[in-house]
């Protein structure tokens, strides 16, 4: 049986910890629902690096983006340190997989899955996201044949991003349609449950009004029909060769009983897949290519890189990705800037300390990851894009626990090595064929779900290379 959090709300850490007055708290209950990175950087700004705020104007809440207390909390005393009901709330709608499961449950799941995320299956799903970068260039080449084109980026992102994650996980046999509905699906779900957990206040609202009913109903629908495909999948056995995520998690077995999952776990596990697989990606690529097209020399260095290691007239192979460290440090600086998940939550099963602080069992911890990579203390320049940042020379070098684009410590994203190799593949392909450049000079403003979006409607132009 899995360990649940304590539901208990915790009473303020005492000491030198300062909080903003519950009175305050309400005054900028909408504010903070509407847009609250801004609000938690004014908070920081004025307190200090950890505070105490009252989530939603009920729920007491340390939000944090102190390196130190962060390590303590997600590597150095994790096994106190559980996720709270904020991420378990998600099991209503997307099951009991990696994201959502917790204590000797999450334990035994990950052990079961983490070989199939090895080097060698990784190289072969690589040839999956050459394949979807290479169709993205082809449509992209259509779009500008008469000259540059205007592209949602967000919308062509999420598009590559989850025909590579289906197509991984479920083969070639999805058809275009399933995987956009698959898409619209996740995103409602997870839009309508971050709405409840900033404005609990609402509940009764969202009950009367029938919003829970339609996302239950959501799930519902999207868990049949993922459920399809592992029936047709155990009904038609493996064909030869196939060596997707479906298929790894159809062949894995339980050490101490030689089992394997159920179908309600596999029915979890590829929801997650999904969920994580193809929203860390979309997102990062739609960042990436909104910074690239602000910075053309940065761009040209990719371009630069390529050429130098022979590879500018075809696509790099997985092997090659190794040979190609400024694109990759181009990948990391997009995810200091807008990291995939801009927060995270625990909560303490038991009492703690921290630098002599006592941590009160129920303690709930905000862990502000968008913060804490833009840490002016941490990062020379915080708010710029310099991917050099990341050489292996650099000075300063990267602060432990000063960067965690996957989270950190035993929990650790599973896919974040699949993640890195999609994104860095679909910069290269991209920009050995387009010029990338900006619409408009405003601001673009981002949206904070379970995971870091760009505002919709994200323009970029892109434009045939001579």
């Amino acid at each position: 049986m899995s360990t649940q959090p304590a539901q208990a709300l915790a009473e303020p850490l005492s000491g030198p910890i300062p909080w903003v007055p519950r009175w305050r708290t309400l005054r900028s209950l909408l504010a903070m629902a509407r847009n609250p990175i801004d609000n938690l950087d004014q908070v920081h700004l004025r307190l200090g690096d950890t505070v105490g705020i009252h989530l939603g104007g009920i729920r007491p809440t340390i939000v944090t983006r102190d390196p130190a207390l962060v390590q303590h909390i997600l590597q150095k005393n994790h096994r106190r340190y559980l996720k709270s009901d904020l991420t378990h709330g998600l099991i209503r709608y997307l099951g009991r997989g990696l994201l959502t499961n917790e204590g000797a449950d999450w334990l035994r799941q990950r052990r079961l899955i983490q070989p199939g995320f090895h080097r060698q299956r990784l190289a072969g799903l690589t040839r999956l996201m050459q394949a979807a970068a290479e169709e993205w260039t082809r449509e992209l080449r259509l779009r500008t044949a008469a000259g540059p084109a205007v592209v949602d980026i967000h919308e062509a992102m999420t598009r590559v991003a989850f025909r590579i994650i289906a197509q991984a996980t479920f083969g070639t046999s999805m058809s275009e349609q399933e995987r956009e509905r698959l898409s619209d699906m996740l995103t409602q779900i997870q839009a309508f449950y971050v709405r409840t957990i900033r404005q609990p206040y609402l509940h009764p609202w969202f009950q009367l009004a029938g919003r829970y009913r339609h996302h239950d109903a959501l799930s519902r629908e999207l868990r049949e029909l993922v459920r399809g495909y592992i029936r047709q999948r155990r009904a038609a056995g493996a064909s030869p060769g196939q060596d997707d995520l479906l298929q790894m998690l159809l062949d894995v077995r339980y050490e101490d009983t030689g089992e394997p999952m159920t179908e309600d776990q596999l029915l979890d596990e590829a929801n997650i897949l999904l969920l994580a697989g193809h929203e860390t990606s979309a997102n990062a690529l739609s960042w990436l290519f909104y910074l690239l097209a602000g910075h053309p020399q940065v761009a040209e260095n990719v371009r630069e890189e390529l050429r130098q290691a022979g590879l500018s007239t075809q696509a790099p192979a997985f092997e090659d990705l190794a040979r190609l460290p400024y694109s990759m440090q181009v990948v990391q600086e997009t995810m200091r800037l807008y990291p995939p998940a801009w927060i995270l939550d625990r909560v303490a099963l038991e009492a703690d300390e921290f630098r002599g602080q006592p941590i009160p069992k129920g303690t709930l911890f905000s862990i502000y990851l968008y913060g804490l990579h833009r840490h002016p203390g941490l990062w020379p320049e915080a708010d710029s894009f310099r991917p050099e940042r990341f050489a292996p020379d650099a000075q300063p070098p990267v602060p432990a626990y000063g960067y965690l684009p996957f989270g950190g410590g035993p929990r650790l994203c599973i896919g974040n090595h699949f993640a890195l190799a999609e994104i860095q593949l679909v910069l290269l392909e991209t920009l050995r064929h387009f010029a990338v450049g900006p619409v408009s000079a405003a601001a673009v403003v981002p949206v904070p779900l379970v995971t870091l979006r760009p505002q919709p409607g994200l323009l970029v132009e892109f434009s045939s290379l001579p």
